[in-house]
C-alpha cells in the first residue's frame, strides 16, 4: 500500500476497550503521523469506529454505511482507503491479549471491498518495554513504524 494514494483512513477500535479509552494516543498518532500513521499526506481524513462487539460482525453494516457515504458525498474509492485495527485489537496489551476475531474481521473487511488493511495504530512507551520483557506477546504482523 502506498500511503501517498490513501485519501482516508478508518481506525476500527474494540468496543470493549472503548468503554475505558477514549482513543486520545491513536487520534494524536494519526494527526502527529507517527506510529503505524508516519506517511499519510497531511489530507488525509480520519474516522474511528468501534467493531461492535465480539464477534466483530458489526464491521461489515459499519463499513457498508461508510462506502455508501464515501460514493454519495466524495469522489474517493474504497482504494484510497485505508483501514486500521486499532493497537487494543491486534495486541496484547493491558486491557485485553490481541482479539480472537482479528481473521474474521479482516475477511469482513476484506468483503466490503477494502483492500488496503493495517494491524496497529499506537503502541506507548510503557506498552513496548512490556512487551521487550516478554510481559506482552509480540505479534509480527503488527505495524507501528
Amino acid at each position: 500500500m502506498d500511503k501517498d494514494t490513501i485519501k482516508y483512513v478508518v481506525v476500527i477500535q474494540c468496543e470493549h476497550t472503548m468503554k475505558r479509552c477514549s482513543g486520545f494516543a491513536c487520534s494524536e498518532s494519526f494527526f502527529g503521523k507517527s506510529a503505524a500513521f508516519a506517511g499519510y499526506n497531511n489530507g488525509t481524513k480520519y474516522l474511528t469506529m468501534s467493531c461492535g462487539g465480539c464477534n466483530g460482525a458489526c464491521v461489515a453494516g459499519r463499513l457498508e454505511h461508510f462506502e455508501m457515504k464515501l460514493r454519495t458525498l466524495t469522489d474517493i474509492k474504497k482504494s484510497e482507503v485505508a483501514v486500521h485495527l486499532a493497537s487494543c485489537v491486534v495486541t496484547d496489551n493491558r486491557h485485553h491479549d490481541r482479539c480472537p476475531y482479528v481473521d474474521y474481521i479482516e475477511e469482513i473487511i476484506r468483503k466490503n471491498g477494502f483492500d488496503n488493511i493495517v494491524e496497529g495504530t499506537y503502541q506507548s512507551q510503557a506498552s513496548r518495554e512490556l512487551r521487550q520483557k516478554g510481559v506482552y506477546k509480540t505479534y509480527d504482523s503488527v505495524a507501528f513504524e
